[in-house]
């Protein structure tokens, strides 16, 4: 078997309705991984997509906004369709203003999605591993601006700049227990959350002439990151925050 194959394998996808999390789902089945699709929104498309492929994904709802909520998930897919190996921790929202007229209640909204229900997600997801005496992995989607400030998006940038930090705390106490813990750092994507960036004519134009590659990211693009990841071929990366980017840090 291939050193890349995650045959035998499930996998706990949030937010893979649609984007990146979708492609992430589809591109892990497509490696014989059985993936469990959760989040608030249908999950149709993306396993009519994998089954027609020859895949196995089943899917859960969840309101992923609140820490029970995804706990839940969680411990009803453990239920339902057997132990978790790996949980990728992709769903995530994102909200646009100047910092001096940020509300709280979008602060409050993007760190519980982002960042605290990802903490206690993979909290749940580990002690499971523990319990089981069994490793496993956690993918964390993280973002460019985990590295870089951004402008109109301060919770987003928080949020996602403590993830990387997040990751490696997690890797360093977690892989002892074989469980690793890494994240990706996707560029500019096509996404509903870059929708309003693509629209701009000068912001499409300031993205595009920075980007080496000379496009943004599909979908796709991401998932490929994530799949190694979680692949044995990845067993001895631990704790890193990867940028899939086009190549807009090394600009």
């Amino acid at each position: 078997m291939s050193r890349f194959s995650l045959q035998g394998s499930r996998a706990f996808v949030t937010g893979a309705n649609t984007g990146i999390g979708q492609a992430i789902a589809i591109d892990m089945a497509a490696q014989g991984c059985h993936v469990i699709a959760v989040g608030r929104s249908s999950m149709a498309d993306t396993l009519k997509a994998i089954t027609e492929a020859g895949g196995k994904a089943d899917a859960v709802q969840a309101d992923l906004g609140t820490v029970a909520g995804a706990v839940a998930a969680f411990e009803q897919a453990v239920a339902e369709f057997g132990p978790i190996d790996t949980l990728v921790n992709n769903a995530g929202i994102i909200r646009r203003a100047d910092s001096l007229e940020f509300t709280e209640a979008d602060w409050d909204a993007v760190m519980d999605i982002n960042l605290k229900v990802v903490f206690f997600l993979s909290q749940a997801f580990a002690k499971a591993r523990v319990t089981a005496q069994q490793g496993g992995s956690v993918i964390n989607v993280a973002s460019l601006l985990s590295f870089q400030g951004g402008i109109r998006v301060p919770s987003y940038t928080a949020s996602k700049s403590a993830l990387a930090g997040l990751t490696k705390t997690l890797s360093n106490e977690w892989s002892a227990q074989g469980i690793t813990v890494n994240a990706v750092a996707p560029g500019y994507v096509v996404s509903n959350n870059t929708a309003d960036l693509r629209a701009d004519p000068e912001r499409n134009k300031a993205i595009l002439d920075r980007i080496p590659l000379g496009r943004w990211a599909e979908p796709e693009d991401i998932a490929g990151a994530v799949t190694f990841l979680a692949s044995p071929a990845a067993r001895y990366v631990a704790g890193i925050t990867l940028p899939v980017d086009g190549g807009w840090l090394g600009r």
